[in-house]
């Protein structure tokens, strides 16, 4: 920054010199701190402080010549101390006065200061050696004061997150950035990077870490590619082998995903303090981090995350493992699918947006067109712009534009911008693109001066430019059209060689061609860019053009103009590429190869896509063009058809489709093992086809493979990974064991897991303790979720490598999957059943034990018929014990299994036993029950039996028949069975059997009646038999009794039935005969006696009573304790209660006054005690007290201690309970189950609502909540009264409503069904 006398503050003479830097008005616009002075040119700039300074300087050297004593020497130099001490406290305090003075004027006036900010120092480059600190430091002008960010690699630095290496300060606009303790990893460019709302700027300066042993690393890259081979490592004097395992494949994401693989790294031998160069490419180009791409080394693994995944995404990515020793490298393609569009049918994002030719006020956008249209062409697109710093989105095109390059003009000169573009079709509008890097609008030599600058040469030299008279600018020169299209043309010239010392601006002027008519096109604002756009051509006409300059001094004459223009698109849309050629690679891959489009111009690349044969659909195999003629598509389904086409892309848009290549079935390529090589030796590997005709040309040589065995202890990676039996919660991982098991024998294998989705980090163990098995049902997984799976061999020296991870797999039951049904059959064959609805001609059933195929069929049969297949158990036994499954082939994975355990196989050959022999099956053992007149029924019932069952009654081994004896019957619908016996002598005594027969099945049951069974049942028959006989004549119903009637006298009573006219009673008084007056009721069978005086009536009245209250005193039970609601009751229960019973209810031992609060009540036989709202003093010992005339009875319990606290926690429990269920919210009423309305109708329904608290309501429709608008209007008024109104009901008003009642004691709702009828139409159907 140069700086002129003028600009420099005045001083006074004995002040300490500054050098603020000032304007023509005396306002401080920066400083400069000088190295040294010794350029003359610098020397003739003093002011005269500094004059004075050298002056003293000066004098200092005479006076320590002249005298050259030890006391003169030590007084000068005295004084020199407190000069500089003077100086260096006046200029402190300077420094202050002038900060103050400049914060003072930029809130004058801070507009006519604010200017982007500006790098007065900026930082210089350092070479360091190890374990050594750098500081990087600059100065940077602005107003308003800017925000500065310091970055790596361009990865910007956070001092806050790793404090211990980077410190970063901020003081009066000098700001540094202290990297601590170097080490190679802090090898790389550091930029400074300084905004405000006025722009932005940077500054570059970069960092070289040396070793103390020995130079730089020479590139690895450099060597590897010189050499070709593993070369000693120079620095340590070993040679390094590196293997990359847990290698990353092929992987698919999609838009707006996020992306994570990589790869572990083995290097041998281990150096604790030595770690790789690890290196990410992308299509050859090396990666560096970024927000969209963050790599990360653990020390034994390379990962790289793609954050936010686009379509700029898709490509072969590389990594790259570099030691002294030479490098070893992978490489897998990724694939970006596009995201769902927001509109269907929308186009895909375009892709890869760049910025060119920015100026100060223009910029060219490119970008290129998505492979997936939608379904329809894509009319255009357009471009989108934002300011940095800014979220707003301004549209540069009013119209879309078809060809992928577009100049956006009145940009605003020093800020920067980022643009993004959409894509659109009849369809509607694709997802916006990424946005490019920003750019900035501004000069390109500005922005060249602006660029990373020399190291510091350690002074600053001060110029002064002499002001220059206006000067009418010159014409500018080697004016041309450098882009022209239908839609617009680009002109481009050099500024004038005459312009003087101010800024030029441009007027650009057309005429139509043949005519000398020249019109100005920008009228009112001239541009200051030697670039312009000009729109609103008419396509076809041809058009001249020309420039003139201007400035405050005026507007010169115009350039040269151009030949003639014709408006339209110079670049034509390639060509249809040529013949297409599929050919087979992976059993999920095809290489297709064609001829690439001929004449095409500023070719961007090429779209594949594939189709199964047959059916039209076509699909994108890559969503980024491709710029050479042959590309691998990888996600096909193995053994299905495919057919390939291709088209071309450029600026002008995309080509015809290519002719649809030859119809090919994925399927891997031929493989052959070869034999008896040679060790260490190394081998190269041709191909040749052959047919009846001969033999044809070799292909291209293999790459050099060096014949080395195995020597690695632990065992290879399994292989060969498969999954069937996929369901919404398990599935069945396979795989084969290592090619090479180690030293030792394989003993187990790891499985490990993660979501198809997630990070590396997150693969996680399935089993803790190995399993000696090549497969394994892995279960509990998330339906829905994608998963991804590995597998890992282990011997005695330890676990090997991993195998390659399976393809995503979607934990979920298809529709239509069936499982193994086991089955028995009539003649108790145990079989294995499978049926599989989706078959094609190619489809067959594989069965397998324990996962293996059942080669030799020794011990099953298999039947397969059509879509079902059966595997038949010749003789069952434990040897057929394992897992079972069938897989369809040539399906999408169609599989099951079946697990016949030790426990399972046991109750199949019981079931098979049973089909053998059947058995009928019986509701009831044979029993037996005595009938009236001492009548004895045997019998029993079955549960099924048809029509064709047989019965055979046996007694004591001889069948018995019908008779006079034995009644016999049988009741096939209801499977009784029944014989009768009229009695029972001492002959019947032994055992009864029916035995059964139905067809095959049979059963019997036996009933034994010997003994004091047989002789208590035959007692009991004969009893009934006279009972029997007894009641044939009068007899006593209800033996004699007495009652005292209200009168005092005594009724003697009893009831005697079957009696007849004829009949009489006889009464008898200590065994003489009374008479009676009273007639006989022959009616009712009711004979009474009444005894009109008893003797001492009232006495023995008293005794009876006593009596009757001494059996219920006795019959009471002890006290009990029961909390209630309102408090704590005590209560007994009696046998039988009576309205005289005298009870009395003791509180230790003292009689109980009742109140409101303490009360006794009798319910039914209960009589009890009720205390409310105990307390404390409500302890103590309870007593009832019975009277019976004598003693009297108590019952006593003690209501104390834990008893009390128990009663009374419950009495809490159950108050709380009570006031719940009193205040719950609840419906109380008035809702319909079902409102039948006619369209058009208005509908009102109100309801009444209870709780306290007041409840909130919520009306619910199908299950999901309204809201309250001018259709539904919801109101609850009073906290009493919902209303629920529907103004101008139609159809879609029908359905289920609900409202739903909610406090803090409980929820309610109350639900109806709404049904909307057209007039037309039948009254209550739904609609």
């Amino acid at each position: 920054m140069a700086l002129d006398e003028s600009r420099l503050s005045p001083l006074p003479k004995r002040v300490k010199p500054t050098y603020m830097a000032m304007d023509k008005e005396n306002q401080i616009i920066g400083y400069v701190v000088p190295i040294f002075r010794g350029s003359h040119e610098f020397q003739s700039g003093l002011s005269d402080t500094e004059d004075a300074c050298a002056k003293e300087s000066a004098g200092y050297l005479a006076r320590r010549d002249l005298f050259a004593s030890g006391v003169e020497s030590e007084r000068i130099e005295h004084k020199s101390h407190r000069t500089v001490m003077r100086e260096s406290a006046e200029r402190i305090s300077l420094s202050k006065r002038i900060y103050e003075n400049e914060e003072y004027h930029k809130r004058l006036n801070e507009d006519s200061l604010m200017h982007t900010p500006e790098f007065v120092i900026k930082p210089r480059s350092h070479t360091v050696w190890e374990k050594q600190c750098v500081r990087l430091h600059c100065t940077i002008s602005g107003w308003p004061e800017p925000r500065v960010v310091w970055y790596k690699n361009n990865v910007s630095i956070d001092p806050m997150a790793t404090p211990e290496k980077y410190k970063v300060e901020s003081s009066y606009s000098v700001h540094s950035l202290e990297i601590n303790k170097c080490d190679f990893d802090d090898t790389a460019q550091y930029r400074v990077s300084a905004m405000n709302s006025k722009g932005e700027t940077s500054a570059f300066a970069s960092v070289v870490v040396k070793r103390f042993k020995g130079e730089f690393l020479p590139s690895p890259r450099l060597q590897s590619r010189k050499f070709g081979f593993k070369a000693p490592c120079l620095e340590y004097g070993v040679t390094f082998e590196t293997h990359l395992v847990e290698k990353f494949g092929v992987s698919f994401g999609r838009e707006g995903e996020t992306l994570s693989f990589g790869c572990s790294v083995i290097i041998y031998p281990s150096l604790q303090r030595f770690q790789p160069e690890i290196e990410w490419y992308r299509d050859d180009k090396l990666l560096v981090p970024s927000k969209w791409v963050q790599m990360h080394w653990s020390g034994d693994r390379a990962t790289l995350t793609l954050s936010h995944l686009n379509k700029e995404d898709e490509g072969l990515y590389t990594l790259r493992v570099i030691t002294k020793s030479g490098f070893e490298t992978h490489s897998a393609y990724v694939f970006v699918r596009d995201a769902d569009a927001e509109v269907a049918g929308a186009p895909g994002a375009p892709l890869d947006v760049h910025s060119l030719d920015a100026n100060k006020d223009y910029v060219i956008v490119t970008w290129k067109q998505p492979a997936v249209d939608g379904g329809s062409p894509i009319l255009g697109y357009f471009v989108d712009r934002c300011e940095v710093g800014m979220t707003h989105w301004a549209q540069c095109n009013d119209t879309p534009v078809k060809f992928a390059r577009f100049p956006v003009t009145g940009l605003v000169e020093g800020r920067s911008y980022v643009f993004r573009v959409r894509a659109v079709n009849k369809a509607g509008m694709s997802h916006p693109s990424r946005v490019s890097e920003p750019v900035a609008a501004m000069d390109p030599a500005d922005r060249t001066r602006k660029g990373p600058s020399a190291p510091w040469t350690g002074q600053i030299i001060v110029t002064e430019e002499e002001p220059v008279e206006g000067v009418v600018p010159g014409r500018p020169c080697d004016l041309s059209v450098i882009e022209a299209t239908k839609n617009y043309v680009v002109l481009s010239w050099k500024p004038p060689g005459e312009k003087g010392h101010e800024g030029v601006m441009y007027y650009v002027e057309k005429c139509v061609s043949g005519t000398d008519s020249w019109q100005r096109v920008n009228t009112e604002i001239p541009v200051k860019s030697p670039r312009f756009a000009l729109f609103d051509l008419a396509e076809g006409k041809s058009y001249r053009f020309r420039v003139r300059c201007c400035n405050s001094a005026g507007v010169g004459e115009p350039s040269e103009p151009t030949e003639a223009t014709t408006v339209g698109d110079k670049l034509d849309i390639p060509s249809a590429p040529g013949r297409v050629v599929p050919t087979r690679n992976t059993d999920t891959s095809v290489v297709v190869s064609w001829e690439a489009s001929r004449d095409a111009k500023e070719l961007v690349g090429y779209y594949i896509e594939s189709s199964v044969a047959g059916s039209n659909t076509w699909e994108p195999c890559n969503n980024k063009p491709v710029k050479g003629t042959r590309f691998i598509c990888h996600g096909l389904t193995t053994d299905e058809t495919y057919v390939f086409r291709v088209r071309a892309v450029n600026a002008a848009g995309i080509s015809e489709f290519s002719q649809e290549s030859e119809a090919i079935k994925v399927k891997a390529a031929i493989a052959y093992r070869v034999s008896e090589l040679k060790e260490n030796m190394l081998y190269q590997f041709q191909v040749r086809a052959a047919n009846m005709a001969g033999v044809g040309i070799p292909s291209l040589p293999s790459e050099t493979f060096k014949c080395e065995e195995w020597t690695i202890a632990v065992p290879g990676p399994p292989h060969d990974l498969q999954v069937q039996e996929i369901r919404k919660d398990s599935l069945v991982l396979l795989w084969k064991p290592p090619v090479y098991q180690g030293r030792d024998p394989i003993n187990g294998y790891y499985i490990d897991i993660k979501e198809a989705e997630a990070d590396f980090e997150m693969w996680r163990g399935v089993n803790e303790k190995a399993t000696d098995k090549t497969f394994m049902k892995i279960k509990d997984l998330k339906e829905g979720e994608s998963y991804v799976f590995r597998v890992r061999a282990q011997n005695k020296a330890g676990v090997g490598k991993v195998s390659d991870s399976t393809e995503p797999v979607e934990a979920v039951t298809k529709p239509g999957t069936t499982e193994i049904v086991v089955n028995v059959d009539d003649d108790g064959v145990i079989s294995l059943n499978f049926e599989c609805s989706n078959l094609t001609a190619d489809s067959k059933f594989v069965w397998s034990k324990n996962y293996v195929e059942m080669a030799e069929l020794e011990r099953m049969t298999i039947e397969t018929k059509g879509s079902k297949s059966k595997a038949i158990f010749k003789t069952p036994s434990e040897e057929d014990l394992g897992i079972y499954s069938c897989f369809v082939t040539h399906t999408d994975g169609v599989s099951a299994s079946y697990t016949l355990s030790e426990e399972t196989l046991k109750e199949l050959l019981k079931i098979s036993h049973d089909h053998k022999f059947p058995i009928i099956p019986l509701k009831t053992e044979l029993a037996v029950e005595l009938l009236e007149k001492g009548r004895v029924r045997f019998w029993l019932q079955a549960e099924k039996i048809s029509a064709n069952g047989k019965v055979e009654y046996v007694f004591n081994d001889n069948v018995v028949h019908q008779g006079e004896k034995y009644k016999m019957n049988f009741d096939k619908n209801t499977g009784i069975i029944e014989m009768f016996m009229e009695s029972l002598g001492k002959e019947d005594e032994g055992t009864f059997t029916f035995q059964l027969q139905d067809g095959k099945a049979t059963n019997q049951s036996s009933l034994v009646l010997i003994g004091d069974v047989f002789k208590q049942l035959q007692k009991e028959s004969e009893f009934q038999k006279k009972e029997w006989i007894r009641k044939q004549g009068p007899h006593f119903v209800e033996y004699l009794g007495y009652e005292v009637t209200p009168e005092c006298c005594v009724r003697l009573k009893c009831k005697v039935a079957n009696m007849k006219k004829d009949s009489v009673a006889l009464w008898y008084k200590d065994g003489r005969e009374i008479k009676v007056n009273e007639k006989l009721d022959f009616s009712e069978g009711v004979l009474t006696l009444e005894i009109a005086q008893v003797s001492s009536i009232s006495q023995r009245f008293k005794d009876l009573m006593n009596q009757v209250f001494s059996v219920i005193a006795n019959s009471s039970t002890p006290l009990k304790i029961q909390s209630t609601e309102e408090g704590i009751r005590l209560y007994t229960f009696v046998s039988y209660y009576n309205d005289e019973l005298h009870v009395t209810w003791h509180h230790k031992d003292a009689a109980i006054a009742f109140t409101e609060r303490i009360k006794s009540g009798v319910v039914g036989e209960q009589l009890w005690l009720q205390i409310s709202e105990p307390t404390e003093k409500d302890k103590g010992k309870y007593a009832i007290e019975f009277f019976d005339g004598k003693g009297g009875l108590r019952r006593t319990v003690e209501l104390a201690g834990q008893a009390f606290d128990d009663a009374f926690a419950e009495f809490q429990r159950l108050k709380a309970a009570a006031i719940a269920e009193r205040n719950r919210a609840r419906v109380a009423g008035g809702l319909p189950d079902v409102v039948t309305i006619q369209e058009g109708k208005c509908l009102n329904l109100t309801c009444n609502i209870w709780g306290e608290p007041v409840p909130e309501v919520t009306w619910l429709k199908n299950e999901r909540e309204m809201v309250s608008n001018d259709h539904y209007i919801l109101k609850f008024e009073s906290g009493k009264f919902a209303s629920f109104t529907i103004t101008s009901i139609n159809t879609s008003d029908s359905g289920k409503y609900s409202i739903l009642v909610k406090n803090k004691y409980g929820t309610e709702s109350g639900d109806f069904t709404v049904s909307v009828f057209i007039p037309d139409e039948e009254p209550g159907k739904k609609k």
